[in-house]
């Protein structure tokens, strides 16, 4: 008579599926992302806004050390949710992959063109033994002849694109949120204070200086938002 396998067994490599078709690496890299800071995406009619909740917890850390947003190209930066290691190896490829595509064609990589290749990379560390699955998750934003573009990476490899999205732990509060008060029509400004209602909703206790936040301009630029700019619209939010 043959003895039923336990569930576990199936988890114990990244390259066994389970009965029902599941890869559990994958779903525990999932896992991971979910635990991680909420980062929010929305794409506006002059460019795209990025924002983050650092989720400091000790007034020992300085923030600064804490980087949520990270600029790739002129015209692409990306915000991460989940494993911090794994999100730096992942952007420091992704730049790699944009500078090589410059200097082999001679111009900026479209934002789809570089999802797409941080997201072979991933599906690469869910099929092959001795390795496992990047436990991040990247909002990548950016500008592609004149529009603003945004995407989300999977653990699995999987590349959706939205006008606005959330990732992390407070995902589906945003989620619900964005569905609610997204229009297409908002401009960056309006952009950053839906971003930043949303990330208070998720936490009422956020403060400015644990928020990191960029615009991606129409024109290409990537802009760094000041702290006392944030402070601003957050009491505003607040109020």
């Amino acid at each position: 008579m043959m003895q039923a396998v336990p569930p576990t067994a199936y988890d114990r490599a990244i390259t066994v599926f389970s009965p029902e078709g599941r890869l559990y690496q994958v779903e525990y890299a999932r896992e991971a992302v979910k635990r991680g800071t909420t980062a929010v995406g929305i794409v506006c009619k002059d460019g795209v806004v990025l924002a983050v909740d650092r989720r400091v917890t000790s007034r020992l850390v300085k923030i600064r050390s804490i980087e949520k947003i990270y600029q790739i190209d002129d015209h692409v930066a990306a915000a991460t949710s989940g494993l911090v290691a794994d999100a730096r190896v992942l952007i420091d490829r992704a730049r790699l992959e944009a500078q090589i595509y410059r200097v082999t064609y001679g111009e900026e990589i479209s934002v789809e063109l570089l999802a797409k290749k941080i997201c072979d990379i991933k599906q690469a560390y869910t099929q092959h033994g001795g390795v496992r699955p990047f436990g991040v998750s990247l909002l990548i934003a950016g500008i592609d002849k004149g529009e603003g573009r945004l995407f989300e990476t999977d653990p699995s490899g999987a590349l959706i694109e939205y006008r606005a999205t959330a990732i992390g732990s407070g995902r589906q509060i945003v989620m619900d949120l964005l569905e609610k008060e997204y229009r297409e029509d908002l401009d960056l400004k309006e952009g950053l204070k839906l971003a930043l209602l949303a990330l208070y909703k998720v936490n009422e206790n956020i403060k400015a200086e644990n928020i990191d936040a960029c615009f991606v301009h129409i024109d290409g630029r990537v802009e760094k938002i000041k702290t006392e700019d944030l402070a601003k619209i957050l009491e505003e939010v607040k109020s």
